[in-house]
């Protein structure tokens, strides 16, 4: 039904490397909350429209995971979405990524429902690792080429947690959301986990 994407990439270290990048930017005066957020589900089958690694021309791909960075601006600018690997607009309005990408119009079969998993940027930086394990076959042969840039390590040290922001399950979402759930996302190492539905509504309790 979908076009499929292998497991070894590096979407999360290019999120990475964007945040970092946008977080200095808004500590020069420019403010803004950053929040990056990892798109999967329990069986690694995500799909998302308008991607670049499409060979479709809806731009249809399965992906394994997907991570993207939302940005919220001070004041009544919209909220933005970064994805690297989009065709659409960069940074896309939030409203019109989930039109465009998520595309909520379209039911799918529950094996096929995404859960979103939102950390705050702040906290992803210090506590995010990967020794890009997931980047090598059984015998620690590289199956893609890994980045030129060193792996990254956690603050306490931690050489890889990738799969602790990987792994999903619909127990593990949440059941409403609430406003006590932004205190708990700018808090908590995994942030919060939240349904095919939610990432509209959770967002709009930034504004």
């Amino acid at each position: 039904m979908f076009p499929s994407l292998p497991f070894y990439n590096q979407l999360e270290e290019n999120v990475y490397h964007l945040c970092k990048k946008l977080w200095t930017r808004g500590t020069e005066g420019q403010g803004s909350d950053l929040f990056v957020v990892f798109i999967s589900n329990e069986k690694k089958q995500i799909p998302l429209w308008n991607q670049k690694a499409s060979q479709r021309a809806e731009g249809l791909t399965l992906w394994d995971y997907h991570v993207i960075c939302v940005e919220k601006k001070e004041g009544d600018s919209p909220l933005l979405v970064w994805d690297l690997d989009s065709t659409l607009q960069f940074p896309c309005p939030l409203a019109s990524y989930v039109s465009e990408a998520i595309k909520p119009s379209i039911q799918l079969f529950s094996e096929f429902q995404r859960f979103f998993r939102i950390v705050h940027a702040p906290i992803f930086l210090r506590s995010f690792a990967s020794d890009r394990r997931h980047m090598k076959d059984s015998e620690g042969n590289w199956m893609y080429e890994p980045p030129e840039h060193d792996p990254i390590v956690a603050e306490d040290g931690t050489v890889h947690n990738l799969n602790e922001y990987m792994t999903m399950s619909a127990a593990d979402t949440v059941k409403a959301i609430e406003p006590q759930l932004v205190n708990a996302v700018r808090s908590q190492k995994l942030g919060v986990l939240i349904g095919e539905t939610q990432l509209e509504e959770f967002f709009s309790l930034l504004s």
